[in-house]
C-alpha cells in the first residue's frame, strides 16, 4: 500500500458566481522513504495540491488515503492531529518566532502536542544536532543566517519524528551557497533517516536534488518521471 494516494483528486472555487477548477482530476501514488519534487509555473495548482497533501486543505471532490486512512472523511481535529504526528513542514519564509531562541522554536510542535518538558528540551536539543546547529540552540532568529534560520525550521519539522516532510520552496529566500546546503540536508534526511520528502519547487536545479519530479499544468500531472538525485556534500 503507497504511503500516499491521490485518485481523481479535484479542487474549485467559487468566483464571481463561476467554479473557478484548479486541481483537474489528480491521479498520484507516493511510496514511503520517497524523494518526490513537484514543478509547475504559477497558477498551475502545485501549491493547492501540496495543501491538500498536507492535510491543509481538502479536496472538492476525489479520494486521499493517507498511511491508509481516507483523509477526505476527517474531522479538522483529525486532521491537525494527522498533521502533528505525521508531517512536518518547511516554508520558504522560515515561519520562526523573533524573540524565541532556536531551541524554543524547535519545542513549539511538543508543546501542542503535551509533550512533558523534560522530553520536549532532550528531544529538540537532539533534532537540532541532526541539522548541524547544536552550538547556535540558543540564538534567536536575528542572530542567525537564512541558511541556518531554514536549519531550525526543518529541525521543528523532524523534532515529532514525522515521516513526511513537506518542503514549499525552502530555498527560495536563499543564496546559492545556502540552498545547496540545504537540499545537502534534505538529501541526508531522505537517504540516512528514510524521511519522505515532498518538495515544491520552480527551480530545476533544485528539483534534481529529487528522485522523482512531477510537473503539473493548469492542474493536471504533464508529466510523472524517475530522475537520478543530485549529489551533494550530504555529510557536511
Amino acid at each position: 500500500m503507497a504511503l500516499i494516494e491521490h485518485k481523481n483528486i479535484c479542487k474549485s472555487y467559487p468566483l464571481e458566481g463561476l467554479n473557478l477548477k484548479i486541481l483537474k482530476g489528480i491521479n498520484l501514488q507516493i511510496e514511503s522513504g520517497e524523494f518526490v519534487a513537484i514543478m509547475g509555473p504559477s497558477g498551475s495548482g502545485k501549491s493547492t495540491l501540496m495543501n491538500i497533501l498536507g492535510c491543509l486543505d481538502k479536496p472538492t471532490s476525489g479520494h486521499y488515503q493517507l498511511d491508509g486512512k481516507n483523509v477526505e472523511k476527517l474531522s479538522p481535529d483529525e486532521l491537525a492531529e494527522i498533521r502533528n504526528q505525521k508531517i512536518g513542514f518547511v516554508f520558504q519564509g522560515f515561519n520562526l518566532l523573533s524573540r524565541t531562541t532556536a531551541l524554543e522554536n524547535v519545542e513549539l510542535p511538543m508543546v501542542y502536542a503535551q509533550v512533558p518538558a523534560e522530553a520536549r528540551r532532550e528531544r529538540a536539543v537532539k533534532a537540532l544536532k541532526q541539522v548541524g546547529l547544536d552550538k547556535r540552540m540558543y540564538h534567536q532568529p536575528n542572530q542567525l543566517s537564512g541558511g541556518q534560520q531554514q536549519r531550525v525550521a526543518i529541525a521543528r519539522a523532524i523534532v515529532n519524528d514525522a515521516p513526511i516532510i513537506f518542503a514549499d520552496e525552502p530555498t527560495g529566500n536563499l543564496d546559492t551557497k545556502m540552498s545547496v546546503e540545504i537540499m545537502d540536508l534534505f538529501t541526508k534526511l531522505n537517504r540516512d533517516f528514510k524521511r519522505t520528502i515532498i518538495l515544491v519547487t520552480h527551480e530545476e536545479d533544485i528539483a534534481k536534488y529529487a528522485a522523482r519530479i512531477i510537473r503539473i499544468v493548469d492542474g493536471e500531472i504533464h508529466s510523472d518521471e524517475k530522475a537520478t538525485a543530485k549529489k551533494g556534500d550530504a555529510d557536511d
